[in-house]
């Protein structure tokens, strides 16, 4: 009896597998939009270019409010001893496009050597460092999610020469009695190398302490780090997700 009924479980699987069509599964519910693809310095057609030329320094402040103090023309170049700069506009979950140049001549070592950082949200750091060739704690080099995970392979160029971030962003959430519903997720690409593979924040990147989580709005402002070395930037776009 037991055949039986096993024989006949496996008719009705192949009478139900020939009675299917490659329709059945087709997925007509979202039909994706069309986006132009990054060309050269072009971003992608439904991206927000935030830095491209001088013209472009008004979409930054700094903390305070005021107007940025760094060098813009063509590029954008920390002065040391300005405060940080951070995006008028807000953001959450983001895929970020950055172009950074650390200084040619080599003037200090370890953190003091072409130092700055990209801040997702103001809170998230993603290390900006001159790591050719130059020795420091491994989750503080360039690619670095700031004291939280080290960069798979380290993909630095030479000081002088511009280098590429691509990274993509998905924001915390929050409940509304401020418990962590879902932590920060980030994913980077250094010159074209995947460094940084979905990984999970443990909260705010700090240089002291543990980080944890504190409910914060959903978006905020994208940051640059002043940190006492003229990094220049370019060529900085960003698409909400």
């Amino acid at each position: 009896m037991k055949q039986f009924l096993s024989f006949l479980i496996i008719i009705m699987m192949l009478s139900n597998a020939n009675c299917q069509r490659p329709e059945d599964t087709e997925d007509w519910s979202r039909k994706p939009g069309v986006v132009t693809p990054a060309e050269g310095t072009q971003p992608p057609s439904d991206a927000i270019l935030l830095y491209g030329g001088a013209g472009d320094i008004e979409k930054w402040v700094h903390a305070d409010g005021g107007p940025p103090a760094w060098e813009a023309g063509d590029v954008l170049t920390v002065v040391p001893g300005t405060p940080d700069i951070q995006t008028r506009q807000h953001f959450g979950d983001v895929q970020l496009h950055v172009e950074w140049r650390t200084p040619q001549v080599i003037e200090g070592k370890g953190q003091g050597r072409g130092n700055s950082g990209i801040f997702l949200m103001g809170l998230y750091e993603v290390q900006v460092l001159d790591s050719y060739e130059n020795e420091t704690y491994y989750n503080g080099q360039a690619g670095a999610i700031y004291k939280q995970h080290i960069p798979l392979v380290n993909a630095c160029r030479p000081p002088g020469v511009w280098q590429t971030y691509d990274i993509f962003f998905t924001a915390p959430g929050f409940g509304e009695d401020g418990s962590l519903l879902s932590p920060a997720f980030i994913t980077v690409v250094h010159n074209g190398v995947l460094i940084q593979n979905h990984v999970e924040l443990l909260g705010p990147t700090l240089n002291i302490g543990k980080p944890r989580y504190e409910k914060h709005a959903e978006r905020l402002p994208l940051m640059l780090q002043e940190h006492s070395n003229p990094v220049s930037f370019r060529n900085i776009w960003i698409r909400e997700l």
